[in-house]
């Protein structure tokens, strides 16, 4: 079994570190606030942010970076998109050997459009692992947590690395598939929240189901024709970590960009939003980045646009749900075509 570093003891954080506990291996999860690790380590829970949840004693807390990824074998870096930079940066300075560097972040960077693989490349020297690894798909915290079946996807551009993530995954609760294609696997998990949003902002305004079906199926077209003018496989986008990821993140009571939205749909401002939220949602800042990038690339995103203008120029979300239903009659098979089209034709 292995010495493994989890940095980020958020949800997410925290219930991988006991699908890594429960397989046996040695878990030291890591919190920049030293009383959160205290709370943690004395109370064995983390009432913050996966109440009710037993901490075994197998996983351990610290604040201190250095001592905790000390003489590890594996790094999973499980941190809001908005900190993976200032992290990268005290990582490069407490590692001193190499690893296998796995993150579990979903998000994009606004202004530069980063991918989570491509910031930390940037930040940190790839003297310190092969490749990175992205884990992502349909998973809440709060039921891995309890032990509810669940099936994600590793990706990298090294399948050994995407492999080694998977072996130690993977039991009889936690399913892990691989995947060549990382910018696929990287942007349907970072997209579906913007759609998470949208979802959230229907049921709001009480829309109903065949909105909600309507808004997540033209959602994934939208993420599919965004992804192939990256270099992803549409396909991709049909797997766990596109449609599968979609879904539950926009259907879920879980889900936190679901919660948003739906606060938003109810009337509240962003600002109140995020005081309510007290966590990052990080479909906020997707918004912005996907926004930005699909206006300098030329590309149609009608349901980003409209999301973006209800967060950051404060429309009603009631006038945007018109305008998107109000939209010049289009083909449904002419914009699949074209989607593929992008991958396989230029």
């Amino acid at each position: 079994m292995e010495k493994i570093a989890v940095l980020g003891a958020g949800s997410w954080g925290t219930a991988l570190a006991l699908v890594l506990a429960d397989n046996g291996h040695e878990v030291r999860l890591w919190t920049h606030n030293q009383t959160h690790a205290d709370e943690i380590n004395h109370e064995r829970e983390n009432t913050r942010y996966l109440p009710g949840v037993s901490i075994p004693d197998q996983i351990q807390v610290n604040n201190d970076l250095k001592r905790v990824v000390r003489g590890v074998s594996t790094v999973v870096l499980v941190v809001p998109t908005k900190a993976i930079r200032d992290v990268c940066n005290q990582l490069a300075e407490a590692l001193d050997h190499k690893v296998t560097l796995i993150h579990g972040t979903k998000g994009i960077e606004p202004k530069t459009f980063k991918r989570v693989s491509e910031i930390i490349d940037e930040e940190l020297s790839n003297k310190f692992y092969e490749e990175v690894v992205v884990l992502s798909g349909p998973s809440h915290a709060e039921e891995v947590s309890k032990r509810q079946p669940t099936t994600i996807t590793a990706s990298s551009l090294n399948m050994n690395e995407a492999e080694k993530a998977q072996d130690i995954f993977i039991n009889e609760h936690f399913r892990v598939y691989t995947s060549p294609d990382m910018v696929g696997v990287e942007l349907g998990g970072a997209l579906k929240n913007i759609i998470a949003l949208g979802a959230g902002i229907s049921d709001g305004l009480a829309y109903g189901d065949n909105a909600k079906a309507a808004l997540i199926t033209r959602g994934l077209a939208e993420i599919a024709r965004l992804g192939a003018s990256m270099g992803a496989n549409p396909l991709t986008f049909i797997g766990l970590a596109g449609v599968g990821d979609l879904i539950v993140t926009c259907t879920s009571i879980h889900s936190r960009n679901w919660k948003a939205g739906n606060l938003l749909g109810k009337g509240n401002n962003l600002d109140e939003v995020l005081e309510q939220m007290g966590m990052v949602v990080e479909g906020v800042r997707t918004t912005k980045a996907a926004y930005e990038f699909s206006q300098k690339q030329g590309i149609e995103m009608p349901i980003t646009s409209g999301i973006y203008q209800i967060l950051f120029e404060e429309e009603k979300p009631k006038d945007v749900v018109d305008q998107l239903m109000s939209r010049l009659r289009r083909h449904e098979m002419e914009d699949l075509s074209n989607i593929l089209n992008e991958r396989y034709m230029s």
